[in-house]
């Protein structure tokens, strides 16, 4: 009973082995992989962008929970995705490791020999030719040439030739899928160790290093990635530029960098590079993009003790077209070392900017992108703004529930241009000095992504070749003519005739091989001996050889 238990149960795992590592199998596991990676697609991810996965929530509040506990929101880290993704790499391997013994076989292989009846071929042309047996083998040796061939000299004195081609087809079938599954390796190694961060570094001089992930505005890491081992250099952004169409439309980007990488950081030396859409910067193993731009608005407030701070932070685009743009900048008044009066005292000027002013009845609103007649319509609210207590809050806006419970309120409202001020019941003033760009970078780390360009190229090639090139036959059987008709006495002997039979079989699709075999058979055919024999004497016996 126990051998027969021991028996049964290798016999279920050899079954199992066998069915994952077939190609149904790994055909059927890309499908899964694919409609798996739907929901990553269509539904926000939490690696992403945490706050569109919050908001769906609020959204779908009943939907929302159901396809969280399922991990519909984390798709490419469940289990369920991992699963599929690792049982089609061992399906993959199990089931090409086979079939790459089974291709060194066929390489090493000779090609069969002739058939006796080449007449049952799917192509099949004859004629008797002039010249001996040993011409037309000559000839045919030198019109195969580039094929794999050997020759046979058979019993009743005949001679042949067997050749085959497309040896490669299997060659390519095997490189694309073996550069698939480097594919999949390459994906997965680039998940372990990628890095991506978005920073907005102010386009007058200002520098950021990747030095760490405080840094960043955002910073995504892979699995692996703690953020102490950032590829090091730094970057100063010295000036940005766009140019306009007459529309508004942006025709081109342009910010002028400057970046320290490897001996350059010890030496102080900056090196300058012109840093486009279509031209990131590549330094240290890591891609620096322009992804975004914007503009950056600049107050100076004057407290009532006579003490004046000066902040420029981004203000965010609300409208890309005409960069009208909204944000919030916030102070926190000097001075003052009671606690309590000092956040009862701060400050946020909240509102839009337009670069070109256009006044919509009394609503500020931006005519062009362009930086022609800058001004902002400003709410400037004064209290607690909450940033003491430990909650993050966006620098473009002020945390709304302070307003709510009444702890900071709005004082004024008044819409400014470059030098205009607001003046406070409390002697506070507010001034509007000027603006300035800043520009969006995105820093992209990605150690694999050479491998998964070369895996997607031989990708591309292997299944060109395996589609494009096909396996077929050749046979060529050269039997020297019986019937030779004996020369007179003291005249010339007749000339040696020979019957040429040319067979040929594809051993794949054989769309497009009967023109090749039509081609190869009458170049031997005419040409067997040196002098091609009448046309009444050739003759094709398989009608699908000459249809095919």
């Amino acid at each position: 009973m126990r051998v027969s238990s021991v028996a049964s149960a290798l016999a279920f795992l050899r079954n199992t082995w066998r069915g994952l590592t077939s190609m149904r199998t790994a055909l059927v596991l890309l499908f899964l992989l694919a409609l798996a990676a739907l929901p990553g697609a269509l539904l926000p991810q939490r690696s992403l962008n945490r706050a569109n996965v919050e908001d769906f929530f609020d959204t779908y509040p009943t939907l929302a929970p159901i396809l969280d506990a399922v991990g519909a929101f984390n798709v490419f880290s469940s289990v369920w995705f991992a699963s599929i993704y690792v049982l089609l790499f061992v399906s993959l391997v199990g089931c090409l490791v086979p079939r790459c013994l089974e291709y060194l076989r066929q390489a090493r292989a000779k090609p069969v020999r002739t058939p006796r009846n080449l007449g049952r071929m799917p192509h099949h042309a004859q004629a008797t030719v002039d010249g001996s047996v040993d011409e037309v083998m000559a000839t045919t040796r030198r019109r195969l040439r580039g094929w794999r061939k050997i020759e046979h000299t058979e019993a009743d004195g005949a001679r042949s030739i067997s050749a085959e081609r497309g040896y490669l087809r299997e060659a390519g079938n095997l490189v694309f899928h073996f550069a698939l599954l480097g594919l999949l390796i390459a994906v997965a190694g680039g998940e372990l160790y990628k890095y991506e961060g978005q920073v907005i570094v102010m386009a007058d001089g200002s520098s950021f290093c990747n030095s760490g992930t405080y840094n960043y505005d955002s910073f995504r890491p892979g699995l692996t990635v703690d953020g102490t081992e950032l590829s090091p250099f730094c970057v100063r952004v010295d000036d940005f530029t766009v140019e306009y169409l007459p529309t508004g439309q942006p025709s081109e980007f342009h910010a002028e960098i400057s970046y320290q990488s490897g001996r350059s950081l010890e030496s102080g030396v900056w090196k300058h590079h012109d840093l486009e859409v279509n031209n990131p910067l590549r330094t240290a193993g890591d891609r620096v993009y322009l992804t975004g731009n914007g503009y950056a608005p600049q107050f100076t407030v004057t407290f009532p003790n006579g003490r004046s701070r000066t902040s420029t932070v981004q203000w965010q685009p609300v409208n890309t077209t005409t960069m009208l743009s909204q944000g919030a900048t916030k102070f926190d008044p000097p001075g003052m070392p009671d606690e309590q009066r000092r956040y009862q005292n701060q400050i946020a000027i909240t509102g839009l900017f337009a670069p070109t002013a256009s006044m919509d009845g009394k609503v500020l609103s931006s005519g062009f992108p362009a930086l022609r007649d800058p001004a902002v319509a400003v709410d400037v609210l004064k209290g607690k703004l909450g940033v003491s207590t430990g909650r993050g809050q966006s620098i473009f806006s002020v945390d709304q529930s302070m307003v709510e419970s009444g702890k900071l309120d709005r004082v004024a409202r008044e819409n400014l241009r470059v030098g205009e001020e607001i003046r406070l019941d409390d002697g506070t003033v507010i001034r509007f000095d000027g603006v300035k760009r800043w520009v969006n970078l995105q820093v992209s780390h990605n150690p694999f992504q050479p491998y998964v360009l070369g895996c997607a190229m031989a990708i591309i090639i292997g299944l060109g070749a395996s589609l494009s090139i096909k396996r077929r036959r050749v046979w060529v059987r050269a039997v020297p003519e019986s019937s030779q008709v004996s020369a007179p006495a003291g005249g010339e002997a007749a000339a040696p005739r020979t019957l040429v039979e040319v067979g040929g079989l594809a051993r794949t699709d054989q769309a497009g091989y009967g023109e090749e075999f039509t081609k190869v058979s009458g170049d031997l055919l005419e040409s067997g001996g040196g002098s091609a024999g009448s046309a009444e004497e050739r003759k094709a016996v398989s009608a699908r050889g000459r249809n095919s």
